[in-house]
């Protein structure tokens, strides 16, 4: 069994997409973000960063006491080495699976997750940062766009956890969808993902969870998520 500690965002859809697709048991435990779960006590104690997801895993492969993994990058890497699945055995499958996972981990995420604040959360409108950031992310889905017009998934011809981790960044805010006519290879891939039953049952997950998604931002969900913390 493993614990999943969870809230509806990006980075929380990339290990509920792996879970659902694996089969494997687990059980969602709300962090609400917005109301500061991640930062209690018990959390930190999983992931020392504040930020979700994390798992723990009450089986993992040694056999010994539950081990606690944080960091969604990290959490795919983990489940995949432990089911054997979503990862090639193939020395060059996995090597291109890994530049691609941490691509995504290293710049669509942090650059979509900046466009996104910028051009939706921010209190001020800053022209500066709305467009160095619109201007990266196309970029990055220019760069996507030209791998799978070469390849069907982001590390060949299988699905697996780079394409996980970097699907729930596409058009991830509904305000700036991505532009899948001059991107036409990204939007085929998009839409392959979309439709999987798997990935159908993990975004099901959300409203479940957070039923006030897409709801304007209180002060003290801005607070939690935004205001400086010592």
């Amino acid at each position: 069994m493993i614990d999943l500690h969870y809230w509806p965002t990006p980075n929380g859809h990339k290990v509920t997409l792996f879970l659902e697709e694996a089969g494997l048991d687990y059980r969602l435990h709300p962090v609400n973000i917005g109301k500061g779960d991640q930062f209690l006590p018990e959390f930190l104690a999983i992931s020392p960063n504040n930020k979700m997801p994390a798992i723990v895993d009450h089986a993992p492969a040694d056999g010994g006491a539950p081990l606690s993994v944080f960091e969604s990058g990290a959490i795919l890497l983990y489940l995949a080495e432990k089911t054997g699945r979503f990862l090639s055995s193939d020395l060059r499958g996995r090597a291109a699976t890994l530049e691609w996972l941490f691509w995504q981990m290293g710049g669509l995420g942090p650059m979509s997750g900046q466009m996104g604040h910028f051009n939706v959360y921010a209190p001020e409108r800053i022209p500066y940062a709305i467009e160095r950031y619109d201007s990266e992310v196309r970029r990055l889905h220019r760069v996507m766009d030209k791998r799978l017009s070469e390849s069907k998934y982001l590390a060949g011809d299988e699905y697996g956890i780079a394409d996980m981790a970097s699907y729930p960044w596409i058009g991830a805010y509904s305000k700036l969808p991505a532009d899948f006519v001059a991107f036409p290879h990204l939007g085929r891939w998009h839409q392959a993902i979309a439709e999987r039953p798997a990935t159908q049952r993990a975004y099901a997950l959300g409203p479940t969870v957070n039923p006030d998604a897409g709801k304007p931002l209180s002060d003290e969900e801005r607070k939690h998520l935004f205001a400086k913390r010592d």
